[in-house]
């Protein structure tokens, strides 16, 4: 159930693989049930997959994950219509709620189609932790880089922007990432970006970063922002911020 101030774990991890299941939550999925402080009972974990469109055999993956970490684990899905008459009511009675990746461009648009915006922002300010993967990192944020177009990275702009920054997600697993986090910074096309390695979170209170935590060693965040300067050669100055294991 919502309790505390808003809260969102934005990451670039969550998942691992399983022993006896194909895949298990690794400690980031974990450290967003702790975020919420839930106690006594089983955490509720509503999972949102509009960026992959709702793929039900995801979804049993997920199932699985879920049980064996002990979650009372849900779904809301939009395809090919809400599986809840009151998605609202449904999100206010989780502790978390868990976005997955996929096309963030897509997600955005149905969820503007639907009202989740609006829906989500509400929840978000009530309590409920938000957090998710990759385009459910990015999307609440301003914006950030996505390959939601196509294989060459473009910027996203039109994020639901609960969080007054920008974000790039994989930042050291995919090579284009960083380069174009840089230009898109330098040119003003994108503003403070904050971004995450694989296995990194971001958390926030409110909209302040309070902490910047890992699911494997070594791994860390960036703040990126435009340098002050020479406008006609316009640079971005990047700045690492060490993570906090979670193991």
């Amino acid at each position: 159930m919502p309790t505390g101030e808003p809260t969102i774990l934005a990451t670039s991890g969550g998942y691992k693989s399983g022993h006896r299941t194909r895949m298990e939550f690794d400690l980031l999925m974990h450290h967003a049930v702790e975020l919420s402080g839930v106690s006594g009972r089983a955490p509720r974990v509503a999972h949102i997959g509009t960026a992959s469109g709702d793929q039900r055999w995801f979804a049993a993956e997920l199932d699985q994950a879920a049980r064996v970490s002990g979650f009372d684990f849900s779904h809301l899905n939009l395809f090919t219509m809400p599986n809840y008459s009151d998605p609202e009511a449904y999100l206010l009675e989780q502790d978390v709620v868990w976005v997955n990746g996929g096309s963030v461009v897509n997600l955005l648009a149905v969820w503007r189609a639907h009202g989740l915006d609006s829906i989500l922002r509400r929840v978000w300010e009530q309590g409920v932790v938000l957090a998710g993967v990759s385009a459910g990192s990015i999307c609440w944020f301003q914006g950030g880089t996505t390959d939601s177009y196509g294989p060459e990275l473009r910027a996203v702009t039109n994020g639901l922007g609960f969080l007054p920054f920008a974000n790039g997600v994989h930042y050291d697993s995919e090579p284009g990432r960083r380069p174009l986090v840089h230009r898109l910074v330098a040119g003003g096309v994108l503003g403070e970006t904050h971004c995450t390695d694989d296995g990194v979170g971001l958390v926030y209170r409110g909209t302040e970063l309070v902490d910047v935590v890992a699911e494997v060693k070594g791994k860390a965040a960036y703040r990126v922002t435009a340098a002050a300067g020479d406008s006609a050669n316009p640079v971005a100055v990047e700045e690492r911020l060490e993570s906090r294991f979670l193991g």
